[in-house]
């Protein structure tokens, strides 16, 4: 029987691939004042986004409760006895405790292991797909444990803001970086350490943001997945990835919207890249 695969929707998996490997995908939500909403579910990514800019209230986000989670495992439970949960880093959010808490009316039918995936977007994507394979692939739930705790030491992204607005309203980075970067009209890069979203220094200008995310992949271990991604620039994000697909022979590169459940913390504009090394 096939290990079902559950991520949540800070992982940024192209849709299309989801259903392709039977990735199930629980909804972060998203609160415009009083206005509740479903990541992809009940808001997509260009009314994130054009809220956003246009409107006058600040989003902010919250974890799917334990319910949800409960939820998903019993339904996926009706068609298999082994489910992998892995989730949005547990230093960024509360998904990790939601994801645990959400098993416990589930456990005894089934058997649940819920992994902090220690990354964000594409990373946490990367992760999954490659727990996805495996189960396809037909290995026990041990193995695809086994293949999400190997990945995630290897997974790494860069990115680059394009405005520190909706970075210093949601608090993700210290104040002083967002000041200074503010002051000197540069652009912060953005890495993950440790589970951690951490600054990566600051680029003087977009393109010499742009061009680190290129060494940063020229100069990685044995690439064996890398994504591009994006929130606002489709076309920034295609030219990316053709000037790095020759780094990457094995695999083309996969290109994918950062969501609402990261959007609102990052805003309009940021791009960069995602890896799994070998």
């Amino acid at each position: 029987m096939t290990v079902k695969i559950v991520t949540d929707s800070a992982s940024d998996i192209p849709s299309q691939i989801a259903q392709e490997l039977g990735v199930t995908i629980v909804p972060v939500y998203v609160r415009f004042g009083d206005k509740v909403y479903r990541d992809r579910v009940d808001i997509s990514e260009d009314e994130l986004y054009q809220k956003m800019l246009e409107g006058p209230v600040h989003p902010t986000t919250s974890t799917p409760s334990p319910g949800d989670f409960t939820e998903v495992y019993e339904r996926l439970a009706r068609e298999s006895d082994e489910i992998v949960s892995i989730v949005l880093t547990a230093k960024e959010s509360a998904l990790y405790n939601s994801a645990l808490i959400g098993k416990e009316a589930v456990r005894r039918r089934c058997r649940i292991e819920v992994i902090d995936s220690q990354s964000v977007t594409m990373g946490l994507g990367l992760i999954t797909i490659a727990a996805a394979r495996a189960a396809q692939a037909g290995e026990s739930i041990d193995r695809v444990v086994e293949v999400v705790h190997q990945a995630i030491p290897r997974t790494h992204l860069l990115g680059v803001l394009d405005t520190l607005k909706y970075v210093l309203k949601g608090g993700r980075l210290g104040k002083a970086v967002v000041l200074l970067g503010g002051m000197l009209n540069v652009k912060p890069m953005l890495t993950i350490k440790a589970g951690e979203v951490v600054p990566a220094g600051l680029a003087r200008t977009r393109s010499k943001g742009i061009d680190r995310i290129h060494e940063f992949v020229k100069n990685a271990f044995h690439i064996e997945d890398l994504a591009v991604v994006h929130s606002t620039t489709p076309k920034e994000a295609h030219t990316l990835a053709e000037r790095i697909k020759s780094l990457i022979p094995k695999n083309q590169p996969l290109i994918a919207r950062i969501g609402p459940a990261l959007g609102v913390h990052a805003g309009p504009g940021l791009l960069g890249v995602a890896l799994r090394e070998g």
